[in-house]
């Protein structure tokens, strides 16, 4: 497998893409991966992703994750073939379930037929994601798409000028019905907050939802959003909060590795499972970019294969 490393300055930080993003292009590091927090200072991914394809020759871009129920599939599907033309075979589209902060929620209304002044649960939100995907698929392939779905109604829509190739969609998540979702609909998946055997065991439900919808996922499509802790010897506890209240059944100390020197560990323990593809964000927002990229660099690029 090839294994690749790419970085994500995090939604917490609003400053400094733009060394950032010439310091990623000139020491070769394979990716650059923008979350999408509407409430945080971090910028928009598909602004911030088109500045740095501009700004590139060669780095890979990446959404980590896009919300797609409540957004516009159209206008999605027409952004994302515009960073295609812009960046030709370095654009990675990873999208999810919804928003990760709830104070978001309302920046990505459900469409009809969910009842008035409701956000919806995570099964409706499911039932707009499968649609959705659908529709993106079909959008950035087909010249023109005709489309009568419960959320979605288009007839004989364009988006203009189609991706060379077409581009794989990854998603997040893992939950059982967001594996099965990879497996039925998407290309990849980009996990977070999952032990070694949770990748294994995802990996496994992604294969066979895919083997009984008839269709194929890549081996070398199974990649990790991992945070890495730098701040001393030990998990800083605000972040430990966080895990916990996300996986209360881990030990936040098996998710986020301190140190560079456990986090090239974890990643072999991962590539050992299939993981191939990885996303290394700081824990906390660190001190000096330059310096973090540097070490990122030293540290991480030569276990790529």
């Amino acid at each position: 497998m090839k294994v690749r490393i790419g970085i994500a300055p995090g939604a917490s930080s609003g400053e400094g893409l733009e060394e950032i993003v010439g310091r990623l292009d000139e020491l070769g590091v394979d990716s650059l991966w923008l979350s999408e927090v509407v409430s945080s200072p971090g910028p928009d991914p598909i602004v911030g992703l088109a500045y740095a394809a501009a700004r590139t020759r060669r780095l890979k871009l990446g959404t980590g994750v896009s919300v797609l129920p409540g957004r516009n599939p159209v206008l999605f599907a027409k952004q994302l073939a515009t960073l295609a033309r812009l960046a030709p075979g370095r654009i990675l589209p990873a999208v999810g379930l919804g928003p990760a902060q709830p104070a978001d929620r309302d920046a990505f209304p459900l469409p009809p037929p969910l009842p008035a002044g409701r956000h919806g649960g995570p099964g409706q939100r499911g039932a707009v994601l499968d649609e959705a995907l659908i529709l993106l698929r079909r959008l950035l392939t087909e010249p023109s798409v005709t489309f009568h779905g419960r959320y979605f109604v288009l007839d004989d829509v364009s988006i203009g000028a189609l991706p060379a190739k077409p581009l794989d969609i990854w998603l997040g998540g893992a939950a059982p019905a967001a594996l099965r979702r990879i497996g039925r609909l998407g290309d990849g998946w980009l996990a977070s907050l999952v032990t070694p055997s949770d990748a294994a065991e995802g990996i496994a439900t992604i294969t066979a939802a895919a083997d009984a919808a008839g269709r194929t996922i890549d081996p070398e499509h199974y990649g990790l959003s991992i945070a890495v802790a730098l701040s001393g010897d030990i998990l800083p506890p605000e972040l430990a909060t966080t895990v916990r209240r996300r996986r209360p059944d881990a030990d936040p100390a098996a998710l986020v590795p301190v140190g560079w020197d456990a986090l090239r560990r974890r990643i072999e323990d991962y590539v050992a499972v299939g993981v191939s593809k990885f996303v290394v964000r700081p824990a906390t927002s660190p001190p000096s970019w330059a310096d973090f990229i540097d070490q990122f660099a030293t540290e991480l690029l030569p276990i790529e294969t």
